[in-house]
């Protein structure tokens, strides 16, 4: 049996960056201590989710992912707790700004990164204004604990994100994630169709899932966001195995035995079964496109 001990954590962030890294580093460490070997936290948990207003003063807490301070400081923590960390940082490459991940080993080694590709406009997450695109493409990495891929928050949303890390071979799926109240507290209740989501990719690509979302209520002037925390583990069947509250900042954990993951994703065939050639409209905005373009070849 190969066995894998998953953490998702959840807590407030301030407007202090040190502070909020020092409360991340406290969760890992929790984490650790219960076993856990792939520890995931919340997206762009180093501030404050600033994405609430558009205000070109926040350009400037981009750092390069190149000697990034945070970086650097949770390489030396996975080195030390021999733990797998996916670390996410507001990236800033030449003019360009990303929403991105670093992707930490076991053994303090960075694998890489990932970009954010699916960037969300709406009321109080206004992403387009600061992100661009990411161009990474979907990854996976090979770590000390098994193959994982990452995806970012609006992605988890985008059932071609999950099936294309699958397809890669991921075992897992993180979705580090920042939601809640729509723009000054008008609460649509979307908590359970989140993760309800997400445990479809679960099911549908027979891989273990974990989500690790923010809590608190987070103010810019006159505008304020409360996010719903409900991080959460499941299982390959699409099953909850574990969730957090919606306010309390925690570590939850579940462990998996990912041979019996493995064997049952090669019984329910999903992968042998697909038909990648009746699905071009999956490469065009509306299908209505890919149709025309296919009625006018087979008039040639």
């Amino acid at each position: 049996m190969t066995s894998l001990t998953i953490a998702a954590t959840q807590m407030a962030c301030l407007a202090d960056t040190e502070a909020n890294i020092e409360n991340a580093e406290k969760l890992v460490r929790q984490a650790a201590g219960q076993g856990a070997q792939l520890i995931l936290l919340q997206e762009l948990f180093q501030n404050q989710y600033f994405c609430q207003i558009e205000d070109p003063a926040y350009f400037k807490l981009a750092k390069p992912f190149e000697a990034n301070s945070a970086i650097e400081h949770f390489k030396a923590l996975a080195r030390e707790l021999k733990v797998v960390l996916p670390i996410g940082f507001f990236e800033k490459s030449n003019n360009a700004y990303f929403n991105s991940v670093a992707i930490i080993d076991a053994d303090g080694k960075c694998l890489g990164f990932y970009r954010k590709s699916h960037i969300p406009h709406a009321p109080g997450y206004q992403e387009k204004y600061y992100f661009s695109p990411g161009d990474t493409g979907f990854r996976v990495w090979d770590t000390a604990v098994g193959r994982i891929g990452c995806g970012i928050c609006w992605d988890q949303w985008f059932p071609e994100c999950a099936r294309s890390m699958a397809l890669q071979g991921a075992d897992v799926l993180l979705y580090p994630t920042a939601i809640g109240s729509e723009l000054n507290g008008r609460d649509v209740g979307s908590s359970r169709k989140w993760q309800r989501v997400m445990q479809g990719h679960a099911a549908a690509n027979c891989v273990i899932v974990a989500a690790s979302n923010r809590i608190g209520r987070e103010e810019f002037g006159d505008t304020h966001l409360s996010f719903y925390g409900s991080s959460f583990i499941a299982n390959h069947e699409g099953e909850l195995t574990v969730e957090a509250s919606h306010d309390e900042e925690t570590v939850i954990t579940a462990t998996f035995d990912m041979d019996q993951v493995r064997e049952q994703r090669d019984e329910w065939s999903y992968f042998r079964d697909r038909r990648p050639d009746l699905y071009a409209e999956l490469q065009s905005l509306d299908a209505a496109t890919c149709h025309t373009s296919q009625a006018l070849h087979q008039n040639q």
